[in-house]
């Protein structure tokens, strides 16, 4: 008898495998690009074709006063997207912010692998939860260098005279 756990039920349906491709591809997106060319050169890589080369663009970003009020332009960003097939089928993509092509690609391509039901693991074991660690470490040390340095204002009210 096969017995999955709740995360493993979730991953494979349409809603949690779309959750965890977006979990991967913001991963990506989100580590730097030395981290991601290390990872990618250490991939037996596949072969495969560009079905959008490496561009870049721009992005309007968007932004809200304090998160919920009227939506309104905050500037342009410059992002870079790639699209490969793999010979076997699968199709990855990737965004980034920066002009950085190269990783771009090796981003898509990383896509493409963990599309692979026979490189997921792998792929998430290698590559994806590496990078997840080095950004949440990276992210905790912002955060108590940030904390280190706040100040907590207050009003002393005087009392009617």
């Amino acid at each position: 008898m096969i017995e999955t756990t709740p995360q493993d039920s979730h991953q494979n349906s349409p809603d949690g495998a779309q959750a965890a491709r977006q979990k991967v591809m913001a991963t990506l997106a989100a580590a730097k690009p030395a981290a991601v060319a290390e990872k990618f050169h250490a991939l037996d890589t596949p072969a495969y074709e560009l079905v959008r080369q490496p561009e870049t663009g721009l992005v309007m970003v968007r932004g809200r006063m304090g998160g919920t009020g009227s939506p309104f332009n905050l500037g342009e960003v410059t992002v870079t997207r790639c699209v490969v097939r793999l010979t076997t089928g699968e199709t990855g993509s990737s965004y980034s912010l920066g002009r950085n092509k190269e990783k771009a690609l090796q981003s898509a391509v990383i896509d493409a692998l963990w599309q692979r039901s026979g490189d997921r693991d792998r792929i998430e074991r290698d590559i994806i939860a590496p990078l997840a660690d080095a950004q949440t470490a990276m992210n905790e040390t912002v955060k108590e260098e940030t904390e280190a340095t706040k100040v907590n204002f207050f009003t002393m009210v005087r009392g009617d005279n």
